[in-house]
């Protein structure tokens, strides 16, 4: 009697490890989709805003500092959402805005005396 009960504990227990994994992987699945589509429409947005220029020198950026380029991306969206931009931000502009993002590097000069 008792083995038949732990054979029954056993075999609900690994019925219910399944469903869990099979519950994981489809949430992960719809996380990986979800993050797909946003990543969409940031580039579609994206390719709306700027310049082909601008948005080849995004990528350069993105590709040395992914944490810099970021930021730009999302005020960039932020400007364009809440609607302040008026025209499309060309390369000039955008070097402009990375200037005022990115800190100012340092001139280190070595004196021999």
């Amino acid at each position: 009697m008792d083995d038949e009960l732990e054979e029954l504990r056993k075999k609900r227990l690994r019925e219910l490890q399944q469903q869990q994994e099979a519950f994981s992987e489809e949430e992960i699945e719809q996380q990986e989709s979800q993050q797909k589509e946003i990543e969409e429409k940031r580039k579609q947005i994206l390719r709306v805003i700027l310049t082909t220029k601008a948005r080849e020198r995004l990528g350069n950026i993105k590709v040395a500092r992914p944490d810099v380029a970021e930021a730009v991306e999302n005020q960039l969206i932020l400007l364009a959402q809440s609607g302040r931009l008026k025209n499309k931000i060309n390369d000039e502009q955008l070097r402009e805005l990375l200037s005022q993002i990115l800190p100012k590097k340092r001139d280190i000069k070595i004196r021999r005396r």
